[in-house]
């Protein structure tokens, strides 16, 4: 063999994994280990999108370290909000507050979460938005620099903040 295709879900996801296949001399299907790696941190792909002047959702710059800097950001946004895992992933490490008493509860509670499911207390936050269409598009390319779009799919049918559906194309 002299490729690997890790398939979808934990090891496409795995910057290492990336990078090992890559030190065996195997060429890995997929995002390169930097990308694999900047994309799993939320709150490093939203500043990278942000400074390509892709529109974002509003929200903090960067992690919110204390319950201070949190609540100085979080009266800025307005609520609800959701405090979200910079490692986050599958629908974990989400907490909605909806006010500013919830979110001082919820604020331990996420970083928590975080630690215990991905190494990782660091947070952010994200403006919420009511009754969001969650799209998709999917961009395959190839070691020559050749690139397509497979079009668009609606994964807005959920549950946990988990895909159920995806649904090619858009009805949206």
């Amino acid at each position: 063999a002299d490729a690997i295709h890790p398939g979808y879900g934990f090891l496409s996801e795995n910057s290492n994994f990336a990078s090992i296949c890559e030190s065996c001399g195997l060429n890995f299907i997929g995002p390169s280990p930097a990308s694999i790696s900047l994309l799993g941190d939320k709150s490093k792909a939203k500043a990278t999108a942000r400074k390509s002047g892709c529109p974002v959702i509003p929200g903090s710059e960067g992690i919110v370290a204390s319950l201070d800097q949190a609540l100085e950001e979080a009266r800025k946004l307005n609520y609800p909000i959701f405090i979200k895992a910079v490692a986050g992933g599958g629908g974990k490490g989400i907490r909605i507050a909806h006010n500013e008493e919830e979110f001082k509860k919820l604020f331990a509670a996420a970083r928590a979460e975080a630690e215990v499911s991905f190494g990782n207390p660091d947070v952010y936050l994200e403006k919420m938005i009511l009754h969001p269409r969650h799209i998709e598009v999917q961009i395959l390319g190839d070691k020559y620099g050749n690139y397509i779009h497979l079009g668009e799919r609606d994964c807005t049918i959920q549950r946990r903040r988990q895909k159920l559906i995806e649904e090619a194309p858009s009805p949206a």
